[in-house]
């Protein structure tokens, strides 16, 4: 017994640094964190203080700027109305959202007490993942590492934010 013992423990110290080696054993901690980077910005209204509604000026930073480009960890499913909800509670930004009844996707009314139709009736919020502005609700876009989301209120329905799929 002793000796299938002594066998068994031998061959054992053999093959482990042969699995390690395969990659059969991963250090899952060694992996980096899944990020993403979000900014939020208004900074269209800059030149458009004199459509604004006059209530809401003062809420305008004077470089437009509500959230600067700041890198955020990611969990697996994550959209980006989930980044959006954690970051806007995470710095203390207002942000309020209505849903759509049947889908549950997520409208993005106002953010910083900027709201759509407050510098027009084409003006609101878009968002740009990675440089795209994808075509439907911020709620059914699943973040993917690495990416850019950014969130920009819109003068005239995203042409002045470089939305070119109107």
């Amino acid at each position: 017994m002793k000796r299938v013992f002594a066998f068994l423990t031998l061959l054992a110290l053999l093959l482990l640094p042969a699995c390690a080696a395969s990659g059969d054993a991963r250090d899952d901690s060694a992996l980096p964190e899944p990020t993403c980077t979000i900014s939020i910005s208004c900074e269209t209204l800059l030149g458009q203080l004199d459509s604004l509604d006059p209530d809401k000026r003062e809420l305008v930073p004077a470089d437009g700027v509500l959230l600067a480009p700041t890198t955020v960890s990611i969990e697996d499913g994550e959209s980006v109305f989930d980044i959006l909800l954690r970051v806007t509670r995470d710095n203390k930004i207002q942000m309020e959202f209505s849903r759509t009844p049947g889908t549950n996707a997520a409208y993005i009314e106002g953010i910083g007490n900027l709201y759509e139709f407050d510098c027009g009736s084409l003006s609101g919020w878009m968002y740009r993942v990675s440089g795209e502005f994808p075509n439907y609700s911020c709620s059914d876009v699943t973040v993917s590492d690495g990416d850019t989301i950014e969130w920009l209120y819109t003068c005239d329905l995203g042409a002045d934010v470089g939305n070119s799929y109107q």
